[in-house]
């Protein structure tokens, strides 16, 4: 279908945004490439899989990109690039992406509709809930894989211009505790270091996190410290990153609070923390050396299964190292209490004054590409820019910039996901939009998950593929379109902008989420509200004003080419940004690399301020609980998940369309166990046994190894089969799911 015959199908609306929109079919990201594009140029983009970041450049033909190579002078991946960059324009070309809006017939098969059918369908089905149910019986789901600007917009619609008040993201599953444990102990999401501490640290710490396999480019850059770094790995497996670890603390699984709190305690005794700093900076010291009091290495040498004396070599590192970076990924933050995880690790930074310098910090590493845009602007776990909902300054200040009713911005917060999940199993919530991400196979307890999903009035899924587990369960399938083939900005874990562009044409009808969202608002009668919204650039500018005077404030940005000029820019970048004051000493600009006269590296609280009113980061703590499902008689191994390759991604619904990062990989399910375990339930390698939870039953290949312990096996978090045996736990505060570790058995089928 040409740009003509898709202009004369999309003429039913009327309207003047939608008459405007047809104008720009550039922008649709389908038709013909930015005239720019000339034959053998090139232009670079941050990567689309996970939070590094990386920027890949595109070498352009006139009729679309013929590969993509890893940019040279991109601070963050310094001319690396890991197998999904490389393969990341192979992706795109899969029989089953979505080319055309799918509606489902009374058979229950999917037929073929226009985009006007699609929209008219969206908003008759969507406003006839509203009315018969109320506005609490609509909820979205979203992403952190779609650019900035077209969360934020979403979060707009829904919110302010359809009347939703529950939507969260898949932000969820991935960073919440993160969120979470900054927001109460620094008094805002703040990440705050930069990759190049990596290189800097005397000491670096991994937790949960397997760099090696998850995030490659940063083990890149561990690798490149030339500071001859002590790295300690606490994980309960041997993976691939303790392997190379000069320390490696095999905790069972889940102790890592209890271990956290013992190693504080040793620091607390000792004196090796940083008084001066406690006092000067910090507060809830003296009731955080109460509570670890009772942290004694014997007892937690019990809990942990690490020695006393290995327990007390960890804390005399930390303690006699200049610099001591902690980071954590999912390990700690896909637990059920990962939160309070996550502030033992921030309090051991804290109490020995590291933090704000290089190679220091309390570190989260994120997982989606725009997990942290997602975090800031989806306007699902807060409002626009860090702010709350049920702050009325708040609410005032966003209306005024958007030009927004006040009265259309929500008072009270949105559900959580599990708590839409929970919404729809109620029959509270009766229709559901799910955004470019695939909770039918990612959603922990996943036989139970599409159960729920499946008791729906009208589920519509917007997405780049027909084929995944939750476009099929889906009413209507709207077909989105790719990384690559549209424009915008991401935000990745060390808080830098980049930009993203076009540089293919969508396949057949798709469309950019962006414009999806403006057909839409047009459709439910609300297209006027977001006359500002009118492309990703325009939306950029709004988000530089909602930053202005926040903690995230980048208003000093100019646009996404300044973007480009100086290779991405960390958030705080306010107008005239004072770069000597966080690089104001010799140690701190050794690391500074200017381009465009911007400082390339940037890190948070180098002045020992933090975003609480009163200036004071928060010692945050509680009693450590023993796992929601320890292994019994009938139950008696522990189920570990996690990355198992660094050529999938999640659940495999691009990186599977890859050959080579197919070869690559296992193809099909298998499960980790150690020899001992094989030998006492007759398991020999290659053969296929039967994984079981009190969920589910899977059938996998063994695979023997020594990398997990006797009594513990690993299953890679890739395969769909994986969350059938997963438990649905979540942490108390960040409600993240506890995907970690549940009780199973193995046997041989019969």
């Amino acid at each position: 279908m040409n740009w003509l015959d898709l202009r004369n199908l999309i003429r039913a609306h009327d309207g003047p945004m939608t008459r405007e929109l047809l104008q720009r079919p550039g922008d649709f990201g389908l038709a013909r490439l930015p005239e720019s594009i000339t034959p053998t140029a090139t232009t670079n983009l941050v990567c689309g899989f996970c939070s590094t970041g990386c920027s890949l450049t595109a070498h352009l033909q006139a009729d679309g990109p013929v590969g993509l190579s890893p940019t040279t002078e991109y601070p963050v991946n310094l001319g690396m690039a890991c197998p999904k960059g490389w393969e990341a324009l192979t992706v795109l070309n899969s029989p089953d992406r979505a080319t055309t809006p799918l509606l489902k017939n009374s058979r229950g098969k999917f037929e073929q509709i226009n985009w006007p059918t699609a929209t008219r369908t969206f908003a008759e089905r969507w406003m006839r809930i509203r009315d018969r149910y109320g506005p609490e019986a609509m909820a979205w789901l979203g992403t952190g894989q779609i650019a900035t600007e077209e969360m934020a917009f979403l979060g707009a619609l829904g919110k302010f211009g359809m009347g939703m008040l529950h939507g969260d993201g898949n932000t969820r599953q991935c960073m919440a505790t993160a969120v979470v444990a900054y927001k109460q102990s620094f008094g805002f999401d703040a990440p705050p270091y930069t990759y190049a501490d990596f290189e800097e640290s005397d000491v670096i710490v991994l937790v949960g996190a397997n760099l090696c396999i998850a995030h490659p480019i940063l083990w890149e850059r561990v690798m490149r410290n030339r500071r001859q770094p002590q790295i300690v790995v606490i994980d309960p497996r041997r993976t691939e990153t303790a392997m190379a670890a000069t320390m490696h603390l095999a905790i069972k699984p889940k102790s890592d609070l209890p271990l956290f709190y013992g190693i504080a305690h040793i620091l607390f005794e000792r004196g090796w923390i940083d008084a001066d700093y406690l006092k000067q900076h910090t507060s809830g010291a003296e009731e955080f050396r109460k509570h670890v009091a009772s942290y004694t290495p014997e007892f937690v040498a019990n809990v942990t299964g690490i020695l006393p004396e290995r327990l007390e070599e960890f804390a005399q590192l930390v303690h006699t190292r200049k610099r001591v970076s902690f980071w954590w990924t999912m390990g700690i933050n896909q637990s059920y209490e990962g939160v309070r995880a996550a502030q033992s690790l921030i309090n051991l930074a804290l109490m020995t004054g590291n933090i704000g310098r290089p190679g220091t910090g309390a570190n989260s590493i994120t997982g989606q590409c725009n997990a942290m845009g997602s975090r800031l602007f989806s306007n699902t776990t807060g409002l626009f820019a860090g702010r709350e909902f049920t702050d009325p300054a708040h609410r005032n200040e966003v209306s005024q910039i958007l030009e927004i009713p006040l009265e259309r911005i929500p008072d009270k917060n949105s559900f959580s996901y599990h708590e839409i999940l929970k919404g729809i199993l109620d029959g509270k919530i009766k229709g559901l939009w799910v955004i470019a991400t695939n909770p039918a196979h990612s959603w922990i307890n996943q036989d139970q998950a599409k159960d729920i999903l499946s008791r729906l009035e009208f589920l519509v899924v917007q997405d780049m593929y027909t084929s995944t587990e939750t476009a099929q369960l889906a009413d209507l399938m709207l077909p989105a379109a790719a990384w690559g083939e549209k424009s915008g900005t991401l935000i990745n874990s060390e808080r830098r902008i980049g930009t993203i562009k076009q540089i293919a044409r969508a396949p057949g009808q798709a469309l950019s989420d962006f414009r999806i969202f403006q057909l839409i608002a047009q459709a439910c009668g609300v297209g006027s509200m977001f006359r500002q919204w009118s492309s990703p650039a325009a939306v950029f500018q709004l988000l530089k004003q909602l930053s202005k005077d926040r903690p995230c404030d980048f208003s000093g940005i100019e646009d996404e080419s300044h973007l480009d000029r100086s290779g991405g820019i960390q958030w705080p970048f306010p107008p005239l940004q004072a770069d000597s004051a966080l690089t104001d000493s010799a140690e701190r600009s050794q690391i500074t690399m200017p381009v465009a006269g911007i400082t390339q590296e940037r890190r948070l609280f180098a002045d020992g301020k933090f975003f609480h009113a009163d200036g004071r980061a928060k010692l945050r703590f509680e009693a450590s609980r023993p796992m929601p499902e320890p292994p019994n008689d009938d139950f008696p191994l522990i189920l570990l998940t996690g990355r198992g390759t660094a050529v999938q991604w999640h659940t495999q619904t691009r990186t599977a369309k890859s050959a080579v990062l197919q070869k690559l990989s296992p193809r099909n399910i298998y499960v980790e166990i150690n020899p001992a375990d094989a030998r006492r339930l007759g398991v020999q390698p290659q053969q296929t046994v039967l994984v079981e939870s009190r969920r589910a039953s899977i059938r996998a290949t063994a695979f023997l190894t020594q990398s997990v312990p006797p009594g513990q096996i690993f299953l890679p978090m890739h395969y769909a089969e994986v969350n059938r045996l997963t438990d649905a736990v979540f942490d108390p505060y960040s409600k993240q799911p506890s995907y970690k570790a549940c009780a199973v058995r193995l046997r041989l089928p019969s």
